[in-house]
């Protein structure tokens, strides 16, 4: 029996007591698992059904060209984030992101690694981390802006030039990106609360220039409330 580690980005009720889980898994990159029995009254592990548990999921061998079976999963590690409305707002943003833009992602264990400290982040109150996680992945999948002496971020080339090129990416947004991509420990970087609403959209104008068929998650208007 296959047994993985992964962490849960969605899942879709199917039928009257199963589902579908949307999973990053640490050995096999994006997997889609199915899940019996999940919504009966009497299952009781409805409740770690939570965006972006870690989750160890027991496999039953595949049979002709479906979807894995779940034969059964336990939650790794507990933690609070879901109580805080900050957190949760975050959680749900990016596990909604991952989901959208990691389904043709294989095996990576960068990732994998930066998720579990993105979550390790998030756990100690730290509500900029989504910021800086976006970042980290634009390194790990080689598409991050390359260093010069330039004042202005420009998103198309993923360069730094001397003269302002997009309207979102001003000096001091622009400076942002630049602390952040030459930062040993990024997630030390402090910023400021009167930034980080443009400096967000500054990071999905750089991902529609970079990563292929990158959609805009729908929960993106849910933490720009949350943070205003």
């Amino acid at each position: 029996m296959n047994s993985q580690n992964g962490f849960l980005l969605s899942y879709i009720k199917y039928g009257e007591n199963d589902a579908v889980l949307h999973c990053f898994t640490e050995d096999e990159g994006f997997q889609s698992y199915f899940l019996k029995g999940i919504y009966t009254k009497k299952n009781k592990k409805k409740a770690l059904l939570l965006p972006l548990s870690k989750l160890n999921f027991s496999l039953l061998p595949l049979r002709g060209n479906g979807i894995q079976t779940i034969s059964r999963f336990e939650m790794i590690k507990s933690n609070d984030i879901y109580t805080d409305i900050r957190c949760n707002s975050v959680v749900f943003f990016i596990s909604d992101f991952l989901n959208q833009n990691l389904k043709h992602e294989n095996k990576n264990h960068h990732l994998f690694f930066c998720m579990e400290e993105f979550i390790d982040e998030l756990e100690n109150q730290n509500y900029q981390s989504h910021l800086i996680f976006l970042i980290k992945i634009l390194k790990i999948q080689g598409v991050a802006p390359l260093l010069n002496n330039g004042k202005f971020l420009d998103p198309e080339t993923g360069t730094f030039s001397s003269e302002l090129m997009h309207q979102i990416f001003n000096e001091e947004i622009s400076a942002i990106w630049l602390a952040i991509l030459s930062s040993e420990n990024p997630y030390l970087i402090k910023i400021s609360s009167s930034y980080r609403k443009d400096f967000l959209d500054s990071i999905l104008v750089y991902y529609h220039y970079h990563i292929t068929d990158f959609r805009i998650p729908a929960s993106l208007e849910v933490i720009q409330q949350i943070f205003e």
